[in-house]
């Protein structure tokens, strides 16, 4: 095994610990900040940019304009008698939510080493031994920072614990193997199997993700398609039978569900932004039970 550079640092915005819902087992989750995509209905706002963002609490907030009166950058201002911060002018260094006499205003992400990281893992370590678990590399989109998901896949590997990760494929082929290497378990986001609508909701092209998930299960990978059901966007019956002759194609036998939910829409307040989905109904499964039969019909095992 290549030698592991445990000074490497990422860029993170949190680190999840006992879930269950990312891969095999009880697992630490990483979250990798910054991804090529904008999906509209995105339900972490704070993993898109790639630098560290600050949120603010409206409802906690004493108007006081503390915060915009030492912000060297001059970052914050009032706009429609609220706070905004300007995230393309903010510097990241958090004098505002260190002097916020109410302590309303948080940091979303900051540089970690491998080291760091894996300290955190690794005091689970008893949980995934039980449970056939480990740690899964999300975020945000980890091809984003390709040398530092390798290094700590490596020292993940060196530990012997389970590696999954959770992906849009959205890389040049030759990043996507160079990270894709060492993982196990691949969660394989997939938003539209049509080019121009998956533009339309994220802002790019499907060419390489579908590229790069046929070419993991050729290679042999553990792969899951997962595809957020979303309203008015991949939820008609056409969209499910389209869904299954693309999976088909690249090899795909099965696929997971996600019906659309709003848990991440106070953070599109939280940071000031505008959300494409506000007051959009939740889905459940009961509504979306025509729409699981027609990828069976179409010989994909779709679950939710």
């Amino acid at each position: 095994m290549e030698a592991i550079n445990y000074e490497k640092k990422g860029n993170i915005f949190n680190i999840q610990k006992y879930s269950v819902n990312d891969g095999p087992g009880i697992r630490t989750v990483v979250f990798f900040k910054g991804c090529p995509l904008r999906c509209r209905w995105c339900a972490n706002p704070e993993s898109q940019l790639s630098k560290v963002q600050i949120l603010w609490d409206e409802k906690k907030c004493l108007n006081c304009r503390h915060c915009m009166s030492i912000c060297p950058a001059g970052a914050i201002s009032l706009r429609e008698e609220h706070i905004h911060i300007d995230s393309k002018i903010c510097t990241g260094c958090n004098q505002c939510v260190r002097e916020c006499p109410a302590r309303v205003l948080e940091s979303e992400g900051g540089l970690k080493t491998v080291e760091e990281i894996m300290k955190v893992v690794m005091q689970d370590e008893v949980f995934y031994e039980e449970s056939g678990g480990g740690i899964t590399l999300s975020g945000g989109e980890i091809l984003a920072q390709p040398d530092f998901a390798r290094q700590l896949l490596l020292a993940s590997k060196e530990k012997h614990l389970h590696t999954c990760c959770e992906t849009t494929g959205f890389a040049q082929p030759e990043i996507f193997d160079k990270v894709i290497e060492h993982v196990e378990t691949i969660l394989f986001d997939m938003k539209h199997w049509n080019e121009e609508k998956h533009i339309e909701g994220t802002g790019v092209s499907n060419e390489l993700p579908l590229l790069n998930m046929k070419r993991a299960i050729a290679a042999g990978k553990e792969v899951l398609p997962r595809i957020p059901v979303i309203p008015d966007f991949n939820d008609s019956l056409e969209d499910a039978v389209s869904f299954a002759k693309t999976l088909r194609s690249i090899g795909a036998s099965r696929c997971q569900l996600l019906p659309f939910h709003q848990f991440g829409e106070n953070k599109y307040h939280l940071l000031d932004q505008k959300y494409a989905y506000e007051d959009v109904p939740s889905l459940h499964r009961e509504d979306l039970e025509e729409y699981l039969q027609c990828f069976i019909s179409n010989g994909i095992d779709a679950f939710f």
